[in-house]
This record gives structure tokens, sequence and C-alpha cells, in this order.
């Protein structure tokens, strides 16, 4: 069973890092990965990177297994990046880039973890809001892909559930078809709803 996805868990502290406003730590997240992105030459400068974020995940007091399962659901995904960089470009290219990103989503959760999800759209709605309308549909489109994460969990465990009830083993096609069709009622929905209100022109 899928229980828990990145952006679905906050860890509520009192530490310096989950006292700082949610706009100052998501201009340092875009900072930090701009700079892992442009300055990692080796395996080492990535490897201290992620050194650096687990250190601020032991600051900001996160348990290890929670962070953890933030990034179980990446792991196949990396692998198989992290395989294929190895065949185009070598082990030592493959490491930096793959801790590299391994430290940048490692960063990224910790935000959501020390932030909650209503304090980040609250600052992204101010700082959109100078770019009027347009900012307003952006910021809407990343609101709703947040509060969608849970739906899609919750789908995605009641596919799973009915297939356990029937006594059928897995399979991807049987597990995503109908995973897919209800993603899409549910968005054809939302859309509907959005442009009865008026919010969509």
């Amino acid at each position: 069973m899928i229980r828990e996805l990145p952006l679905g868990v906050y860890v509520p502290g009192t530490t310096l890092l989950h006292r700082t406003g949610a706009a100052l730590k998501f201009v340092l997240l875009v900072a930090f990965i701009i700079g892992v992105t442009a300055l990692p030459t080796q395996p080492w400068h990535a490897v201290a990177a992620l050194a650096f974020v687990l250190a601020l995940y032991v600051w900001a007091r996160i348990p290890a297994r929670v962070a953890w399962r933030q990034l179980v659901p990446l792991v196949p995904v990396l692998a198989f990046f992290g395989a294929f960089m190895v065949w185009q470009n070598g082990v030592a290219s493959a490491l930096t880039l793959l801790v590299g990103l391994l430290a940048t989503i490692a960063a990224a959760n910790l935000l959501t973890l020390t932030t909650p999800v209503e304090e980040l759209l609250t600052a992204l709605d101010r700082a959109l809001s100078p770019f009027g309308r347009a900012g307003e549909l952006i910021s809407l489109t990343i609101a709703l892909t947040i509060r969608l994460i849970p739906l899609t969990l919750a789908t995605a465990n009641e596919v799973l559930d009915a297939r356990k009830a029937r006594g059928v083993g897995f399979s991807f096609t049987a597990f995503g078809i109908p995973l897919v069709i209800r993603s899409v009622r549910r968005a054809k929905m939302m859309g509907e709803a959005l442009m009865a209100r008026g919010a969509v022109d």
C-alpha cells in the first residue's frame, strides 16, 4: 500500500527552520538548487551538499523514518536514472549528478516537512500577486496540484484495495487504467466546477 508521497507530510516543530518564513525558505531553496546544479564537478562536491541537507534534517528534528518515506517513491526513478547516467557518462559523472539530484529533492522535501501547506500557498499568492491574472492562475494551478496529491494517493489505495478484495494479483495495467480513468474523471469535474465559478476564462 502507498501511504505517503512528497509534499504530503508536515512535521510540527519549534526550531528556527520551522519558524523561518515560507517565502525566505523558498528563495533559499531555489538558490540551493541552482548552486547544486551549476557548481558540483566531482562526486564529493555533491556529497557535501547532501551532507549539508541531512544536517538540516537533524537540526529540524525530522524523524529519519519520515524523511525516508518521503524519498521511497522516487527510489526506482533515481535508480533507473543513475544506471542510464553510468552508461552515458561514467561512474564519476553519474554519482555527481545523482547525489546532487538527491540533495535537491531532499531539500525540497525539507521545505514541506517544516512548512504548512497553507503557509506555502499564502506566500506563493503574495509573490505572484504583482503579475495580476496570470499570477492568480499560476498560483491556482500549483495549489490544485498540491491539493490533488492526497486525493491521488487515496485513489491509488482504493484501486489496490479493490483488487485485493477480489483476490487478484498486482498488474501494472489493471492498476494503471482504473487510476488514470478516475484521475481524468476528477480533473474533468474540477475543471467544470472552476469554469462554472468563472475561475477559468
